[in-house]
């Protein structure tokens, strides 16, 4: 599959109504700041299509975007930023429970993980409730331009066992080198036309 055309729809406090709701859906889920943001817009091939930031947190909402006029791509908010009141952590939370039960015509989580580092407490979180609800998913790790290749070599095996994943399922990724670019795409393809 290739992108021709990206285009922001809406921003939501809330999984609601939206325009073209109805269409196939592929959400992005990580930490803040895992590389969200950078990921999406390295897809799309669109400079500054999800806003990105050096502070994690940035994404604070549910963010819609319309690939192809044939399905949406769905940028969560991140989880696990600790410079955010509980109660702000508590609502990015609640958010992302609500899209979750509500999105009937999700496709595709992609979950992705920073290469570079053990998976977080949520990160761990996240992976069990994709598991414990069924919802397919399709780990993503980023920042691989970061590490040699061996250091690759050691870091997916870790990955791979904490996330309950082979370590050929997980995809590298990088938004600098679109390094992973075009099998995520593919698999994104397979999922939202099949």
């Amino acid at each position: 599959m290739e992108i021709k055309s990206a285009a922001f729809v809406t921003s939501l406090p809330r999984y609601g109504a939206f325009p073209g709701r109805g269409l196939p859906q592929v959400a992005v889920a990580g930490r803040s700041n895992v590389g969200k943001s950078s990921l999406i817009n390295s897809l799309c091939r669109v400079r500054n299509l999800a806003k990105t930031s050096g502070t994690p947190g940035k994404t604070r909402l549910i963010n819609v975007f319309l690939i192809n006029d044939t399905f949406h791509l769905i940028d969560l908010p991140g989880y696990g930023y600790a410079r955010v009141s509980k109660r702000e952590q508590q609502s990015w939370g609640r958010m992302m429970e609500e899209y979750f039960a509500r999105a009937e015509t999700l496709r595709l989580v992609l979950h992705l993980v920073d290469i570079r580092h053990e998976p977080s407490q949520g990160d761990l979180t996240m992976n069990a409730f994709l598991y414990r609800n069924g919802l397919p998913f399709l780990v993503a790790a980023t920042k691989a331009d970061k590490l040699s290749r061996a250091q690759r070599g050691k870091a997916l095996p870790v990955l791979a066992r904490a996330l309950a994943v082979q370590p050929f399922d997980i995809v590298q990724t990088s938004a600098q080198t679109g390094e992973g670019r075009a099998e995520l795409l593919e698999r994104v393809g397979r999922a939202v036309s099949g």
